[in-house]
Order: structure tokens, then sequence, then C-alpha cells
């Protein structure tokens, strides 16, 4: 699965994946009233709006991108309904040719574990048919129980051809209060240990030069990047952080090898809601898609410029 993502990137010259996150609030009104008028003020309309506002981000934006990131998280909240949207978002990314990162964070063990990874990247058997779940191409994975979480979702994706990425160093301004403690074992921080791990549980799933299990490293950290890129010379990073939360192109070097490959950049809200932003404010809350696709066209020339 990764040499498809790698084929996805090369396509488009663009290491860049579109968070789909919607809030509410990144929602145009019009958008917003239309869907409450004929689905109702209620999770229904606002699940039917969510998935308007991502269509209207996809078909602005597919031709430019290799990947989308839907955070599982902001449908959820929907219940049902938001699921609804999920699903329908997922297939109409694959409809249009783009790769889907899910987004969920999850990681338990044993059966619970299996039963994630089934739900996100495999298949379930039912009366002797297999039938997918959400289907995404690719799934964030949290190593915090070990290698009894992370298996059965290597199991899968060796079964499925898909892949993971797995949290070795987090954007969030607290993540150092456990990734960046220092083991009495090895006199190294922990998301050093963690990214060794995750080059360990890539060995049997190698495809070219980059194995079927990833890595999330944030972009507000370069240095650390920089020592995980050498840890993990055959894990390919995905990169939050960038833009709204202050990550620049410049700061994003370190996580690539030196051919321009080895990591994809993230960006949520700078982009989905680019429209609200001072420097899109021209294309107003009408072609908000419009917004979003010149905000990915400058992010991916910021990028690439540097490498």
């Amino acid at each position: 699965m990764i040499q498809k993502l790698i084929t996805n990137i090369k396509k488009t010259n663009a290491p860049i994946v579109v968070g789909l996150d919607p809030m509410l609030s990144y929602i145009p009104k019009w958008v917003l009233n239309n869907c409450y008028g004929e689905f109702g003020l209620n999770t229904k309309g606002a699940a039917e709006a969510v998935w308007r506002y991502n269509k209207a981000i996809i078909d602005a934006t597919y031709d430019l991108i290799p990947a989308v990131k839907p955070q599982i998280a902001m449908y959820e909240q929907f219940g049902i309904d938001g699921l609804i949207a999920y699903k329908k978002t997922v297939d109409y990314c694959h409809e249009k040719g783009l790769m889907v990162i899910g987004d969920v964070k999850r990681g338990d063990i044993g059966s619970t574990s299996a039963a994630y990874a089934t739900a996100h990247l495999g298949a379930v058997e039912i009366g002797g048919e297999k039938y997918a779940g959400f289907d995404e191409d690719f799934a964030t994975v949290n190593p915090y129980l070990g290698t009894d979480g992370i298996k059965p979702f290597v199991d899968v994706c060796q079964e499925f051809d898909k892949g993971i990425f797995v949290l070795v160093k987090t954007s969030n301004p607290s993540s150092g209060e456990f990734q960046d403690q220092v083991l009495s074992s090895t006199g190294k921080p922990l998301y050093e240990y963690v990214g060794q791990m995750v080059e360990k549980w890539g060995e049997p799933t190698m495809e070219g030069d980059y194995t079927n299990v990833g890595a999330v490293v944030g972009a507000t950290y370069p240095e650390m990047g920089k020592v995980l890129r050498e840890i993990m010379p055959h894990t390919y990073i995905l990169v939050p952080g960038y833009g709204a939360q202050g990550g620049t192109g410049a700061d994003l070097v370190p996580f690539f090898n030196k051919d321009g490959l080895g990591a994809i950049v993230n960006s949520s809200r700078g982009i989905i809601a680019a429209y609200k932003k001072e420097e899109y404010a021209k294309f107003g809350e009408k072609n908000f898609a419009d917004a979003s696709r010149q905000a990915a066209l400058d992010m991916i020339q910021d990028i690439t410029q540097y490498l």
C-alpha cells in the first residue's frame, strides 16, 4: 500500500494530505441552513452538511493532492449519522482516486485490536462472504499498549495490503509529558525508542524502500524529526502540525529523504477552512472550496521549494 501512496505523491508532485476534520464552525452558514432546511435541525442535518462540505472540497482539490486524512472523531460526534457521512467521504475519495488515511488512533490488545483493524482496514466474514467496514487505505494507531496492540494491525495490513501510521512524536504542546521522558535503560527519550520499534514492526511489510508501517511525527518538532528520520530509514512519516499549529515548509526538510520522499505533510483547517483566513477572504463563503484549492496550491509550493 505504501507504494500506491508514493505513486500518487509522485504523480501530483505534492507530498501533502488534506485533513478532512470538519467542525460545524468551519462550514459556511448557507450550507448549514440548506441542510437543516432539508433534513432538520438535528444530527442528520449536521451530518449532511459535513458531507456536502467535504464533497465540495474534494471536488476542488482531488487533482492536486495524493491523499486525504479524515479524523473520525469529527464525525462520531454526530453519532450514526456522522459515521454515515464518514463512510460516504471515504468512498467518494476513493472514487476520485485519492488515498485515504483514516485518522482513528486506535490501539488495544488481542481480539479488540484485531476488531479495530478489521473495521478500518480489513473485512469481516459473514455467512462465508467478506464485507469491508470503513475500508480506509491506512489508519493511525496508538502504540501505548506495545506489540500486542500493533501486531493485529500489521497482520490485517499483510492480508489486505493496507498500512498504518503509528504515533511516535505528536505535535501537541503537552506531548512531551510522556513522549520526551528519558528511559533509564537507554538514556534516550521514549519517542526514540518508539521509533526503533516502528522500524522493527515494519520489517515484515517492506515494499521497495519503505514499509507499510509508518510513523506520525509532528512538524512542530523538526530537530526531533531529524533524529527520527535517521532512526527510521524505511518508515514513511506522516507529519501533522503544518500551518495552523505553527509548522512551515522550511521546518519540514528533516522529515524527508534526499530523494524528496519519505514524508507526507498534513494540513486540516488551514485548507478546509481557508476561506476564513485573511489571505483567502476574497473568495467568500460562497466559494469556500475555491479558497481550499488555492490554499492547497500554496502549501504545495511552500513545501516543495525546500525539497
